[in-house]
């Protein structure tokens, strides 16, 4: 039964794939936000966004949640429908980007994001400027589709490793090599430890700061946010502060509630544009 369902899943993506990947890039962009907005409200997701939502910004009025609510799905819409068109270099061309002065030259760095505006598109900014980057990303439950996009993003990212034990010996690997690392943050890990997310615990990967700490590297946040259509706004900051106290387990708290803050005021400046689906805090909290 679950193979007949992967391979249901796997069959709808590349139809999926197919046809927009046929359509224009704008075009595109728009059938997606078009269908982000229709169909994204009938998701449990849905709940899951708006119970968050209501749990942060609980005196925020109701139509600007629902504003909030219909741009997530808006974006999301677009994100899904924008991919086909990663291979190539129209989506990339409509990237504006500041900061590339802080793109590290000649030393590996981390790279860190979240899941916010088409956060596809974060990484490769970094390649024009000849660093290569290896993608830490977390692999589907459907094996099959993993692979769809997998061979999706590789066709502009292809340096990929899966989060985990599989892939730590050739992370160390891709370090050798002189490449940087690249992640997104923002998911929720049981296994985590617990650190301030907009006031409340939240469970947090420390993975960005034990690599960071182990092996000097210098954390580099990054972003792309949607403007309008499928036009977009990267920015590249100078590396996060870290000033380690010989406290292993203190030095990597400290960082991750940096870099928590940092992808909180992202937020912040655009709500609507954030994957607020994500079960990012524990049940009790709400």
């Amino acid at each position: 039964m679950k193979k007949i369902k992967h391979a249901l899943e796997a069959a709808g993506l590349k139809l999926f794939f197919i046809a927009f990947g046929m359509l224009p890039l704008d075009v595109a962009s728009f059938i997606g936000s078009m269908m982000g907005r229709g169909i994204g409200p009938f998701f449990s997701a849905h709940k899951t966004a708006k119970k968050n939502l209501a749990m942060i910004f609980p005196d925020m009025p109701w139509r600007e949640k629902q504003r909030i609510l219909t741009g997530m799905w808006d974006n999301l819409g677009r994100v899904a429908a924008e991919l086909p068109h990663l291979p190539g270099k129209t989506l990339f061309n409509r990237i504006t980007i500041i900061g590339a002065e802080n793109i590290p030259a000649g030393k590996p760095c981390i790279f860190f994001s979240g899941h916010l505006g088409n956060w596809e598109l974060t990484y490769p900014i970094a390649i024009p400027h000849n660093v290569p980057v290896t993608l830490i990303y977390r692999e589907a439950n459907n094996p099959t589709v993993d692979k769809i996009i997998h061979d999706l993003r590789a066709t502009h990212t292809p340096y990929l490793l899966p989060k985990g034990p599989k892939g730590s010996f050739k992370l160390v690997r891709a370090l050798k090599k002189n490449h940087s690392l690249a992640m997104l943050i923002d998911q929720k890990m049981n296994d985590g430890i617990e650190v301030p997310f907009f006031g409340r615990p939240a469970m947090t990967a420390p993975a960005l700061a034990e690599f960071a700490i182990r092996y000097d590297l210098p954390l580099i946040p990054a972003r792309v946010i949607r403007k309008s259509g499928a036009y977009f706004h990267a920015e590249v900051y100078p590396p996060l502060p870290v000033a380690l106290t010989g406290d292993k387990q203190k030095d990597i708290a400290t960082i991750m509630t940096d870099v928590n803050k940092m992808l909180e005021s992202w937020v912040r400046e655009n709500p609507e544009q954030w994957f607020w689906v994500h079960k990012r805090w524990p049940k009790d909290a709400q």
